[in-house]
């Protein structure tokens, strides 16, 4: 088992590099996620860890997926606006960026509802004498897909989106992309998530599947045809890129979940709870900074 590190927050700001010389060490891209209970100071953190690697040498990117948006206050500027903005009032190659959760979210939601046509399916089919047919339909459930987002789906969509954009040409400077999270609820809804996204691809694909002998006349109808491998590209290329977050999450050589909290009873209970649920995905934390 892995050792963790207990670091005081003062050592974010001290020259001492004891608890985060191996975060700084090599020229490799890596990614950092600051996560724990709300109101632990994590967007503090995370602007304080992040201006630490900026001086050994780093160009760094903090973003927060946060909605509460404090990434900006901490760093004394607007970093809103879903493009990285390097931070004035200091020579270090640092840049912020904050992501809005929600607008992530509905941007893919607004999408994805314009291809949701399940109901007139149903109806088509009803009067067409294919009612059990159509029954089997309203079994799946296609709509909670879209009514219903899972708790996590926010965090999801905007940190895909983050990693979507990093990898691009453009974004290739930055050595150390920091995030900072949500709370640590959301962290844990996040892990599950690649399970319920496959589960929603294989009930779109069924209902595929399902509509098969009647795509010609249902697509003359409703264009029904179209839009549903629209909606399927759409599933596949959100699992595509939750698959990458997943996966991110457990490479030991890129990735590491430090976890903030407080000297209180409850704060080191949650993290305590935190940690041993990172551990068993096998997600690598290898330090815990108690902020006091």
């Amino acid at each position: 088992m892995v050792t963790v590190k207990i670091c005081p927050s003062a050592l974010v700001d001290s020259p001492s590099t004891s608890c985060f010389d191996e975060l700084a060490a090599g020229t490799e891209r890596r990614y950092v996620m600051i996560s724990g209970k709300g109101g632990v100071g994590k967007t503090s953190l995370s602007a304080s860890l992040a201006v630490k690697l900026a001086a050994a040498g780093h160009s760094v990117l903090v973003v927060s997926t946060d909605p509460a948006h404090s990434l900006s206050d901490s760093l004394g500027q607007d970093v809103s606006g879903g493009k990285p903005v390097l931070v004035q009032g200091t020579d270090l190659p640092l840049w912020g960026l904050e992501i809005d959760p929600e607008e992530a979210k509905a941007e893919f939601m607004t999408s994805s509802a314009k291809n949701n046509t399940g109901s007139q399916v149903q109806d088509f089919m009803r009067g067409m004498g294919m009612g059990m047919i159509a029954d089997q339909l309203a079994d799946l459930k296609l709509g909670e897909l879209l009514d219903t987002p899972p708790p996590g789906l926010d965090e999801a969509v905007a940190i895909a989106k983050v990693v979507q954009f990093v990898d691009s040409a453009d974004y290739t400077r930055f050595t150390r992309i920091i995030f900072d999270t949500a709370p640590t609820g959301h962290t844990l809804r996040l892990l599950a998530l690649p399970d319920f996204v496959e589960a929603s691809l294989a009930k779109i694909i069924r209902l595929r599947k399902k509509l098969a002998s009647a795509t010609a006349v249902v697509r003359s109808l409703f264009g029904t045809g179209e839009s549903q491998d629209e909606a399927v590209a759409k599933l596949e290329k959100l699992q595509g890129r939750i698959k990458m977050v997943k996966q991110l999450f457990r490479d030991k050589q890129t990735t590491e979940f430090i976890i903030a909290t407080i000297p209180t009873y409850l704060g080191v209970n949650e993290s305590a709870r935190l940690l041993q649920s990172l551990r068993k995905e096998g997600i690598p934390c290898k330090r815990i900074i108690v902020n006091q």
